[in-house]
């Protein structure tokens, strides 16, 4: 029986078999490096497909069935690894960067893991709960907006809520052309001149709670994310990485949507 390597979908469109990917994409899947070091390996002939050299990072394979080889040695598919790092700020969240700053996989150096990569980011001045992992196709679940996974931030600003300013966070307002809302916004703690609040999303926008607060006149200090869909970052120290924990994992085991095909994974930031 053939392989259907296509089904029709809405309005007669064909549609090409998810399980078929790129060449870098399948390389990452399999969690041997980036799609961009894959890339690099890829033109520069290092990268057998069924015993044939690959040159062109265009060709489509299926990672499960495909016989894939780096440098002579075959490829295989990496345990699954799901981690939480506390990210210090500073760092940025990027395996390769081309301004050579200090990045969160120089938290990652001291452990034996296969290639993994941010769910999500966090953007250099912001710290917390970073989720990393090499299981793609969980990582698009979890950040996909319409499996509204929350994100709670508590966030340092630069003076005391003025009245109205939490109720404009929560009813939205469009900037740049994007509806930017927070699902909830409170007050913390407040000193005599800055004030802690308590700030949760369920979508990832660019610098969202930073464009937030700025249209309503307050400066970021500090942003720190403590919480992804349950899972909490708690007294894990900065710079710290742990595994989750099979009931943490659990928490954000998001169903696959019906229908939905492949997820693109985010990488905007808070």
């Amino acid at each position: 029986m053939k392989p259907p390597s296509r089904s029709r979908g809405a309005g007669g469109l064909r549609r090409e078999n998810s399980a078929v990917v790129s060449l870098p994409r399948a390389l990452s899947k399999l969690g041997f490096c980036s799609r961009t070091q894959a890339e690099v390996l890829i033109t520069g002939g290092r990268v057998r497909v069924d015993g044939r050299v690959i040159r062109s990072v265009a060709t489509r394979v299926d990672p499960a069935r495909a016989r894939i080889a780096v440098d002579g040695k075959p490829v295989a598919a990496e345990r699954k690894v799901y981690l939480m790092l506390n990210k210090p700020r500073g760092l940025v969240t990027t395996r390769d960067d081309p301004q050579e700053r200090a990045t969160v996989y120089d938290c990652l150096e001291v452990l034996d893991l296969p290639f993994v990569a941010p769910v999500g980011r966090l953007d250099k001045a912001s710290e917390g709960l970073l989720l990393l992992t090499n299981d793609t196709r969980w990582a698009q679940r979890v950040l996909d907006p319409a499996s509204n996974v929350e994100k709670t931030y508590h966030v340092q600003i630069d003076c005391l809520p003025e009245e109205g300013m939490l109720e404009r966070l929560q009813a939205g307002m469009v900037l740049d052309g994007e509806h930017l809302i927070a699902r909830s916004a409170k007050v913390l703690r407040a000193g005599r001149r800055n004030a802690w609040l308590e700030i949760v999303l369920n979508e990832g926008r660019n610098r969202q709670i930073r464009r937030l607060l700025g249209a309503v006149g307050a400066e970021v200090l500090r942003l720190v994310r403590i919480d992804v869909g349950g899972v909490r970052l708690d007294d894990l120290p900065q710079g710290a990485v742990r595994h989750l924990t099979p009931a943490e994992k659990a928490m954000l085991d998001v169903p696959a949507r019906v229908g939905s095909g492949l997820l693109r994974v985010s990488s905007r930031s808070a």
